[in-house]
């Protein structure tokens, strides 16, 4: 049997210093094992509508998935999620557009997200767009997603140096969100967890306020206060100008008992 690992959820949202509302959506499924987070963009407050969208409509779609999965006797379960999570994003996606359509003044609406599903000694994590997951083990932060926007492109071409993209224009720009069109493509890894991993899932106006060494200064400082931590990244961000909406999620990796992994967990548990 593996080894019995257990989850602990902090987060938190805010507004910033510059916009008037708050375009970003957080939903935590601890039963499940899983973290969404999307951060949504448009006119007329349609950014908060498809982000509250998206996060609910996957959550629902995964608990969904998952609920079944424990019902069917299976092999390869890493696949069926991987599975699970590439079909409920384009579920979400579709359930954007046709919201949309059904209300012409949020046509245009979309949403970038990032999802962490934790299943056995794994996670996979699922992202469209720009919002980030980081991991910190062993006091090294690893930023494990890697952006969709034209500014990452040009610096995957050598266009424009790491040092210099803190300046450019084209900062924000995405190239995949979701509520854009039909073909969307979610980007879904899986990686092993280890006792003491904490993971991030943020928002870029988080990731573009801290540097990595600031985010893993304070991830390492507040190791064992994931609350703290949270209130602590969004505080940092603020200080270094909230141009944007901010949102931390964070999930720590405990040694423990089965009976504190959720419903989800100890059945995959048992199954194996």
């Amino acid at each position: 049997m593996a080894r019995s690992l257990g989850l602990e959820f902090a987060s938190q949202t805010d507004t910033g210093l510059v916009r008037s509302h708050n375009e970003d959506f957080i939903e935590l499924s601890p039963a499940y094992g899983f973290a969404i987070l999307a951060d949504g963009m448009g006119g007329y407050n349609a950014g908060e509508v498809a982000s509250r969208i998206a996060a609910g409509v996957l959550k629902k779609a995964l608990e969904e998935g998952l609920e079944q999965l424990r019902k069917e006797t299976y092999t390869q379960l890493g696949n069926r999620i991987h599975q699970l999570l590439a079909r409920s994003i384009l579920q979400t996606n579709t359930a954007i557009l046709e919201a949309a359509h059904a209300e012409p003044r949020y046509a245009g609406m979309g949403t970038t997200l990032v999802a962490a599903l934790f299943h056995d000694d794994q996670i996979s994590i699922a992202h469209v767009g720009d919002s980030r997951a980081y991991r910190l083990r062993h006091d090294e932060l690893v930023q494990l997603t890697r952006d969709h926007s034209l500014l990452q492109e040009q610096l995957d071409a050598g266009l424009i140096s790491p040092e210099w993209a803190q300046f450019s224009p084209n900062k924000n720009l995405v190239t995949r969100a979701l509520g854009v069109g039909f073909d969307v493509e979610a980007e879904v890894h899986e990686h092993y967890v280890e006792d003491g991993d904490i993971y991030l899932l943020c928002s870029d106006g988080l990731s573009d306020m801290l540097s990595g060494d600031e985010i893993r200064s304070i991830l390492t400082d507040n190791r064992s206060g994931l609350t703290d931590a949270c209130e602590t990244l969004i505080r940092r961000a603020n200080d270094n100008g909230g141009h944007d909406n901010i949102s931390a999620i964070l999930v720590a990796v405990r040694a423990g008992e089965m009976e504190t992994q959720g419903l989800f967990g100890r059945v995959l548990r048992w199954m194996t």
